[in-house]
């Protein structure tokens, strides 16, 4: 039971890695950074580690990004809420197209819509300046990039077989 906590705290680590690493591939729209690798990352945790885990990941990497200047406030509701959803999805159906449309609502409407009081309470925003359904078409974009990346790998680890191999080691 240890030895299985500790690979899946590595393997937890290694995501979290990879998240931050890969939020240096990010684009702007309306003022979001958006940074598609962390979907990808959940949508990864939900398959291989669990909800839980997956939360754990994007919380982790979103207090790392924004520590190091590599992403606003904006990165929490978004990454936990999609990790947290797709998560969910997958441990209850095995279904990985249902997973990956879990993150993409996840992120990009509860996500967007706990964003709105994030930037007026927190950074400052002007709540007239501001729709609060501002930031559901910037994390729907990166969140549709990050689940399209995730969708290629997943389907290509699945027809190798290599996912059911890793899954099989993971749940031991």
């Amino acid at each position: 039971m240890k030895k299985l906590n500790v690979l899946k705290l590595a393997i937890s680590g290694m995501f979290c890695a990879v998240a931050v690493v890969g939020s240096m591939l990010q684009f702007t729209v309306f003022g979001s950074k958006c940074a598609p690798v962390q979907h990808m990352v959940n949508i990864l945790c939900a398959v291989l580690l669990g909800p839980w885990y997956g939360i754990g990941v994007a919380f982790a990497a979103s207090l790392i990004r924004n520590l190091t200047g590599l992403g606003t406030l904006m990165a929490f509701p978004g990454s936990m809420l999609g990790a947290l959803l797709c998560g969910l999805v997958y441990a209850k159906t095995k279904n990985i197209p249902g997973t990956l449309i879990g993150e993409v609502f996840g992120t990009a409407v509860l996500g967007g819509l706990c964003a709105y009081p994030i930037a007026i309470f927190f950074m400052g925003k002007n709540a007239a300046e501001v729709a609060f359904y501002a930031y559901i078409v910037p994390f729907l974009i990166s969140t549709a990039v990050g689940a399209a990346f995730s969708a290629v790998l997943i389907f290509s680890l699945k027809k190798l077989g290599v996912l059911t191999m890793m899954q099989k080691t993971l749940d031991r």
